[in-house]
């Protein structure tokens, strides 16, 4: 009987692709190995938990361990780390709660994701400094506010944090997406909200354009932003009691530190398998490293950028998700393409919809080969004469030469975060600004104007080209 096939990593890759994979070849066998309590949970919607939108850290699960384990079948082992893998004899080395064992496999998934980024800053180690990439980091965040955290049938508790004294104000370092998200959640519960950005502006991804208009939304929600602005460390006796940034000791009763993701891609480099140009593990259209036997998926993993054509590394859910399912077709007998990516994301900040995708920083375009054109244009989200419309601001981008689309950003405070795919679908079509430009796009008068704010946008577009 041949060995199974291992996956190391419970969440939206890993699982994704035991459950294709057992779906597809029932007879055959698949282990999932997850270093900690939770698998397949929605980390985006941790922001939302803090805030009070979510209720439980349950409501955030997509499917339970038992489900996994009675209703697939998938030999999923949760508290169990991999710590070595062994190409050569194909075992992996795991760390349990019985001790340490070989595991054998006759295919492997690396879908290890990323961690917060822990900065070099002073006082990291006080009390009251957070990040948020988990569950558990989410529990004791809430915690320490001193707001409920319902019990729950499973996963990490929060740790033993004594609750802040009447928590007044916070100090995020880092704007983008969890800053910004968390400056909503912060807020909504009374404190005063500092960020701090070391670049010139806030969801630098999403273009200058649409990070100003955020940026003056943030100030009328009462969020102070130090933009510009390397933070020096914070200090404190035990907790966190001021920020000091440049010429300001800002205080705080508790600072968020959201500066990014970093991938786990170690266990795949000490074995040999190759990491590429960002930094994540490297993988063929088929999500293969350079082992034939060992795979990557999720947010230690690359893919390739459906613009540039060339390796990329976009840590979003729906890429992890698909590229699983993918992986465990192809490993139950059906080869299927990962699929390329662009990048396409929204967010939520406060009142305003803010979305991305593809390529719009010029420099960026210019060093993929392109020649960016871009153009911003503010349209209406429904008929002038349909109460109730919005503003919506679009910066579309395209390439001077061959007049393709590129990419673009949106911001508004409706209809933004599902008109970014109609970009999207564009760029993976390889369209032209002008065939953009004639797609035949619903019209109702509550939904938009006759002539879509996209349709606007790449009107102008075409004539400036």
């Amino acid at each position: 009987m041949s060995e199974p096939v291992v996956v190391v990593g419970g969440d939206a890759a890993g699982m994704s692709a035991a459950s294709k994979f057992k779906r597809d070849a029932p007879d055959r066998e698949v282990v999932v190995f997850e270093k900690g309590d939770w698998v397949s949970y929605g980390a985006c919607g941790l922001p939302y938990y803090v805030k009070g939108e979510v209720e439980t850290l349950a409501d955030l699960v997509s499917v339970t361990p038992e489900s996994f384990i009675e209703e697939r079948g998938i030999d999923l082992r949760t508290n169990h780390e991999v710590t070595a893998i062994d190409r050569d004899a194909m075992t992996i080395t795991v760390e349990g709660p019985d001790g340490e064992f070989e595991q054998a496999y006759s295919d492997l998934l690396v879908a290890t994701g990323a961690r917060a980024v822990e900065p070099p800053l002073d006082g990291m180690d006080l009390e009251g400094v957070f990040t948020l990439h988990n569950m558990g980091e989410a529990a004791d965040v809430r915690q320490y506010l001193g707001l409920e955290t319902p019990t729950v049938d499973y996963g990490e508790a929060a740790s033993e944090y004594a609750e802040a004294e009447d928590p007044d104000a916070v100090g995020i370092i880092g704007g983008g997406y969890v800053g910004v998200e968390m400056a909503e959640a912060f807020a909504h519960h009374g404190l005063d909200v500092h960020m701090f950005e070391m670049l010139p502006h806030t969801l630098q991804p999403f273009g200058a354009e649409a990070a100003a208009t955020v940026e003056d939304h943030l100030r009328d929600q009462g969020v102070t932003l130090h933009l510009d602005t390397s933070v020096d460390g914070m200090h404190g006796d035990d907790r966190v009691e001021r920020i000091a940034a440049g010429d300001e000791d800002v205080p705080v009763d508790l600072a968020l530190v959201g500066v990014g993701v970093a991938t786990y891609a170690e266990l795949a480099a000490d074995a040999g398998i190759e990491l590429g140009p960002t930094g994540a593990i490297a993988t063929d259209e088929y999500g293969r490293t350079n082992d034939e036997h060992v795979y990557a998926a999720g947010d230690n993993a690359e893919a390739t950028h459906v613009v540039t054509g060339e390796p990329d590394h976009v840590p979003l859910a729906l890429t992890a998700n698909r590229a699983g399912r993918a992986i465990g077709m192809t490993l139950a007998g059906d080869p299927t393409p990962v699929g390329e990516i662009a990048g396409t994301a929204a967010v939520k900040a406060f009142d305003l919809e803010v979305a991305r995708t593809g390529v719009i920083d010029e420099d960026q375009a210019e060093e993929a080969g392109f020649d960016p054109v871009s153009v911003t244009i503010t349209a209406q989200s429904r008929a002038h004469y349909y109460p109730g419309g919005e503003e919506v601001q679009i910066t579309l981008v395209a390439d001077r030469e061959s007049e393709r689309v590129l990419g673009a950003s949106m911001v508004g405070r409706e209809g933004v975060a599902k008109r970014i795919d109609t970009v999207a679908t564009a760029l993976h079509a390889e369209m032209t600004v002008e065939q953009l430009s004639y797609l035949d796009l619903a019209y109702a008068p509550p939904f938009s104007p006759v002539w879509d704010p996209v349709l606007t946008a790449a009107k102008v577009l075409d004539g400036k080209l």
